[in-house]
């Protein structure tokens, strides 16, 4: 509950006073930062995203074109819709856009999660986003506790949940976050068959950076089983190195689509603007650039994973860019120690206090290879 005690609360709205907002990570001004924390890229987005803008702001190099900031956007994005629908092999009408996928988010948890106070599931360690938005909107939810390594364990804690009347919707990330472990797809099929009369909803923000990204996503059962309850959440921010642009889209059957569309064109009718519009379809079409830097992150993590675990680091195994780490002896070496001394050298990571159990873990998000080795030189001084 939101703590604030100044004097002019008297003006906000009951619903405001109740809020515990979401806490993004830490975006600090220190000059020669190694910046861990916020599981951004480590490497710029494609090229041509960056001259396709340029090419758009000027015509023939000299004069501006005014008209292109003077005009609103399209307002569903239908050119970006048309590149990602061709992207996955999928109709126009299984796309939605949106400012980011926190909003796409939004949009669906209130578009489709919001049933007759039924509980919406998810885990307990997982994007701390989910219950903001269940306290928002005022839905009912329930955490389901991961197992003990960490795991969801879709088959005892949700397939067999012994009150399935009481389920109005199921979220979570593949991988999950912040340990970035994945579900097998045949769960989340069986998910989609157990629960075929509530929305399934796959937040897939990392899933790029699985090492077999296309069989471990839920997108392989939407194109070939057409499940009607299956929504699949992805975002521009990590694979493609666009978060400052806010980027984001769901795929889904066409029936999930239009709820999403009320949704947005009842608050927001115009959520992408002309050069994020632009910028993520080039994006899309330099497919080479996106492998390559894809496939870079992924074996700067392998190499991150062990050089950690020759310094007695145990590690969550990882299907995103970040990696869920804690040192063996946490009792000398705790989360909150390493966090600490890591910042003297200017290196940020992320760690979370609650639940207890992962207070000595580090999310460490993979950087480049300078950044990731500057890191292991520095712990490997912090740790002897």
């Amino acid at each position: 509950m939101n703590t604030n005690n100044n004097s002019d609360n008297k003006f906000w709205s009951d619903n405001v006073k109740k809020l515990s907002p979401y806490v993004p990570g830490e975006q600090p001004k220190i000059n020669n930062l190694v910046k861990l924390n916020t599981n951004e890229n480590p490497f710029a987005p494609s090229p041509k995203v960056l001259q396709t803008i340029k090419d758009y702001f000027l015509q023939n190099n000299e004069n501006t074109n005014a008209e292109f900031l003077r005009l609103y956007p399209n307002p569903d994005s239908s050119e970006l819709v048309e590149t990602l629908a061709n992207y996955h092999n999928v109709e126009n009408s299984q796309i939605f856009v949106g400012n980011g996928s926190d909003e796409v988010l939004a949009f669906a948890f209130y578009a489709l999660l919001n049933h007759n106070n039924k509980k919406v599931l998810f885990p307990d360690i997982s994007y701390s986003f989910y219950p903001v938005y269940c306290q928002f909107f005022n839905i009912n939810f329930q955490q389901i506790p991961l197992t003990t390594n960490f795991e969801i364990d879709v088959a005892n804690d949700y397939l067999n949940y012994k009150n399935k009347d009481e389920v109005g919707g199921i979220i979570f990330p593949n991988p999950n976050a912040p340990t970035g472990l994945l579900v097998n797809i045949n769960l989340i099929e069986k998910l989609c068959t157990t629960y075929a009369n509530i929305p399934i909803i796959i937040d897939e923000a990392y899933i790029d950076f699985a090492e077999d990204n296309i069989s471990n996503s839920a997108l392989s059962l939407l194109k070939l089983k057409q499940y009607k309850n299956l929504l699949i959440i992805r975002t521009f921010s990590k694979s493609r190195a666009l978060a400052g642009m806010r980027i984001g889209y769901a795929i889904g059957d066409s029936n999930l689509i239009t709820a999403l569309n009320y949704a947005k064109n009842s608050f927001n009718s115009y959520p992408l603007d002309r050069i994020s519009q632009i910028a993520a379809i080039a994006s899309v079409n330099d497919e080479n650039y996106f492998q390559n830097k894809r496939n870079e992150v992924i074996n700067i993590r392998k190499n991150l994973v062990l050089n950690l675990q020759k310094l007695n680091f145990t590690i969550i195994p990882s299907a995103a860019n970040f990696i869920f780490a804690k040192h063996n002896n946490d009792n000398k070496f705790s989360g909150e120690f390493l966090q600490n001394e890591l910042r003297k050298y200017n290196i940020i990571v992320r760690r979370f206090n609650s639940p207890e159990r992962i207070k000595n873990y580090l999310r460490i998000t993979i950087g480049d290879a300078q950044q990731c080795d500057l890191l292991i030189e520095k712990l490997a001084e912090i740790v002897g």
